[in-house]
């Protein structure tokens, strides 16, 4: 096991500032070379609580700002389109950083792929939902539209 200080969010582990006990490959595989943890040191408690000081301020002025996105999330749907073989079947899948760009093109603001989740993959055309966390404490449904490219 190993003590690591997470400096990104990460979805079922927890937040910025938290320190985590992890698999030694899970850490030394993914989540520092990612950039989503360091190792935890005696010294690294100070940087475990500038981190929280940093998220604190942040999430103060961000509760307003994550409720007029998740507004205008849930008011329309996304379209997106791509590439489609025979009764509408995708050339692969949608992917997280697909609908984040699609997102940004719409104009709704800016949503980082991370944080947005697919409750089965996307590999055909239609109506499809996903949830986008914006904080801890807020998600939004978003629908997204899959239309096939011309």
């Amino acid at each position: 096991m190993s003590k690591l200080i997470l400096t990104h969010e990460v979805t079922g582990l927890g937040s910025a500032g938290d320190i985590v006990d992890v698999k030694g490959g899970y850490a030394r595989n993914y989540l520092i070379p990612s950039g989503f943890a360091v190792a935890w040191t005696r010294g690294g408690q100070k940087q475990v609580d500038s981190i929280r000081a940093a998220r604190k301020a942040r999430e103060a002025a961000s509760i307003e700002e994550a409720q007029a996105l998740k507004a205008r999330l849930e008011a329309q749907p996304i379209r997106l389109a791509v590439r489609t073989g025979q009764a509408g079947r995708l050339f692969g899948s949608v992917s997280t950083s697909d609908v984040a760009d699609a997102v940004q093109a719409a104009g709704l603001g800016s949503v980082d792929r991370r944080t947005i989740e697919f409750a089965s993959p996307i590999r055909a055309t239609g109506s499809h939902e996903a949830s986008v966390r914006l904080r801890e404490d807020v998600t939004a449904t978003l629908t997204v539209e899959v239309v096939a490219a011309r």
